[in-house]
């Protein structure tokens, strides 16, 4: 009896692993960027995204490839700010439309009660960025699928000098 027990859970180990370190297509990439584009007021390629995932959550961010190109960096402000506000009341809706309905941790993001998620908007001097943090697991785990989901389709850039600042447990 413990030999299935401890079979059952290697194979759910191992399928939560191999479906974690699946890699997303390249035309899924180019579709997900095709749809980004479509629905966000900035150049999608005059600029990096990042997700990086924390303890509670995590931080997106969104920085404009030229510090000079103040346009881009008010598009790039002004639409996650929308974004902020539209998680904040439960609305997913861009998400949807540039991923899907199945998107992994999006089912149990939108039955989340106002609070139950924080949503924290910052603008930066080349962009902007988005602080999701949670203290239910249920929600951190939905938030950490969710950010596998953008990190695999959005190509996840590293930004070094962003991503240093949210590696403590704090967070």
């Amino acid at each position: 009896m413990k030999y299935s027990i401890l079979l059952l859970t290697g194979l759910v180990l191992f399928s939560t692993a191999a479906l974690t370190a699946e890699q997303v297509s390249p035309e899924r990439t180019k579709e997900v960027q095709q749809r980004t584009q479509q629905v966000t007021p900035y150049s999608v390629d005059q600029t990096k995204q990042m997700f990086t995932k924390t303890v509670h959550g995590g931080v997106q961010h969104i920085i404009v490839n030229s510090a000079d190109n103040t346009e881009q960096i008010k598009l790039v402000q002004a639409y996650l700010l929308k974004l902020t506000n539209d998680f904040s009341t439960g609305d997913f809706s861009v998400t949807e439309q540039i991923h899907g309905a199945n998107m992994p941790g999006l089912a149990i993001l939108k039955m989340a009660q106002p609070y139950d998620i924080k949503f924290k908007y910052k603008a930066l001097p080349n962009g902007a960025e988005i602080h999701y943090s949670t203290e239910y697991p249920k929600y951190a785990q939905a938030l950490h699928e969710w950010f596998d989901a953008q990190m695999k389709e959005h190509d996840n850039t590293v930004i070094p000098e962003h991503s240093q600042h949210h590696k403590t447990p704090a967070e």
